[in-house]
Parts: C-alpha cells; sequence; structure tokens
C-alpha cells in the first residue's frame, strides 16, 4: 500500500476542528486521492474538547478504526498546552502545528519536548481569522497551515475548493467567503517551523 497521510486535529466545540479536518479532506479528494475525515468528541457543547482525524492516501483505504500514529498534529486551542499529551502516538519526524503567537522555541520548551524528534511549527490562527474574517475561529487559518505542513496538497487547489463549498454555504455573505480564502492562504504563509 502506498504511503498513507494521518493527521489529528485538537479543538474545542465552536472552533471548526470538525469542519477543518472535512475540509481538507474534501480539497484532499478534489485532487484525486482517496481520504477518510471522522471526528472524535463526547458532549456535543461549546467548548468541550473535540478531536477530528483525516487520512489521505494515492491508493484506496481500508483502514477503518482510530488513528494512532499520526504524523500531524493540529492544535486549535493552545490553552491544552499542559493538560493533553500532543505527542500521544506521534513517530520520530512528526509535525506539531500549534495555534499559538509563540514562536516553536518557546512552545519547545513550555511542553518539555527538549529532546524528542518532533518538529513544531507554529501561527496565530485566532489573530489571523480576527484579521480576515472579524471572528478568532482558527480552522481555516489550521487548514493552511496543515496544507503547508504536510505539503501534500496544492494551495490553490485547496483554495478552489475551499472557495467553492463556502460559496454554496455562504451565499449571501460573500465577505466571510474571501475572508475565509485570505486566512488560509495568509496562514500557509506565516506558518513558523523550527
Amino acid at each position: 500500500m502506498a504511503e498513507m497521510l494521518e493527521i489529528r486535529w485538537h479543538g474545542r466545540g465552536g472552533q471548526g476542528a470538525k469542519t477543518a479536518a472535512l475540509l481538507f479532506a474534501e480539497a484532499a479528494a478534489a485532487a484525486g486521492k482517496f481520504i477518510q475525515a471522522f471526528p472524535e468528541y463526547g458532549p456535543e457543547r461549546m467548548g468541550a474538547p473535540v478531536i477530528s482525524y483525516n487520512r489521505v492516501s494515492e491508493e484506496p483505504i481500508t483502514l477503518h478504526s482510530g488513528i494512532e500514529s499520526p504524523q500531524y498534529v493540529a492544535v486549535l486551542d493552545p490553552s491544552f498546552v499542559g493538560s493533553v499529551d500532543f505527542t500521544a502516538g506521534v513517530p520520530d519526524g512528526g509535525v506539531i502545528i500549534i495555534n499559538t503567537g509563540d514562536t516553536p522555541a518557546e512552545m519547545r520548551n513550555r511542553m518539555g519536548l527538549k529532546n524528542m524528534s518532533i518538529r513544531l511549527c507554529t501561527v496565530d490562527a485566532s489573530a489571523i481569522a480576527q484579521d480576515t474574517i472579524g471572528r478568532a475561529i482558527p480552522n481555516t487559518p489550521m487548514l493552511g497551515a496543515i496544507v503547508k505542513a504536510t505539503g501534500t496538497l496544492d494551495l490553490e487547489t485547496v483554495l478552489v475548493d475551499v472557495e467553492s463549498k463556502m460559496k454554496k454555504k455562504f451565499r449571501d455573505k460573500p465577505e466571510i467567503v474571501q475572508g475565509n480564502v485570505d486566512a488560509i492562504r495568509r496562514a500557509y504563509e506565516e506558518v513558523v517551523s523550527e
């Protein structure tokens, strides 16, 4: 079987972790890849922890189980740092992308990852969303950061697919569509890797 990309998204209800995973999967499918996207959550309420997952492959995916060893982890809510082990299951060479204004080195220190071979990336997704959309919902900026970190999808392909889907949902609010497209592009450009 071809190499399969696995992603774990951590967020809180209302931040869009589930939506980000779905948008990533739909963009991958539009690019001709095989995909899976599924959430895992307890109580469905604002602020409750939410975890979503993606699998992406060049070949059909026959695996139907939870993701135990994601190569990429996207953290939409930095308040989880210190209470959630984002490194759980992440193999050597894996990548954790955190929504924060801190540098990767500062986050590595805060998380106590000094001797681990996991790459850290940071992007201030909440600030980008506030600037571009008018609300600090970090999901689409984090989508841009994941696209950059994984290198699996072409940014322009993702932007076209997301714009198309959002135009259907927000047909009377073109500023929201454009704001989200701008948020994805800006986070793609601003994500910082160590």
